[in-house]
């Protein structure tokens, strides 16, 4: 998650980057650390979280 600064950005806004992630999908380098899900019951309930989250961006 980003939080506009006075350096970078002239209009205020949040900015968050929602990057779903598999084992071996050959992505390095990110910032953050990865946390993998416990199982499928867990992302399914993370899926749900963010359509519901998007679907009251609407």
């Amino acid at each position: 998650m980003a939080i506009n600064n006075k350096i970078s950005q002239s209009v205020p806004h949040l900015h968050v980057h929602v990057v779903p992630r598999r084992r071996k999908d050959g992505l390095k380098g990110f910032f953050w650390p990865r946390y993998p899900y416990t199982g499928e019951e867990q992302m399914a309930e993370v899926a749900q979280r963010i359509r519901a989250a998007v679907e009251r961006l609407r």
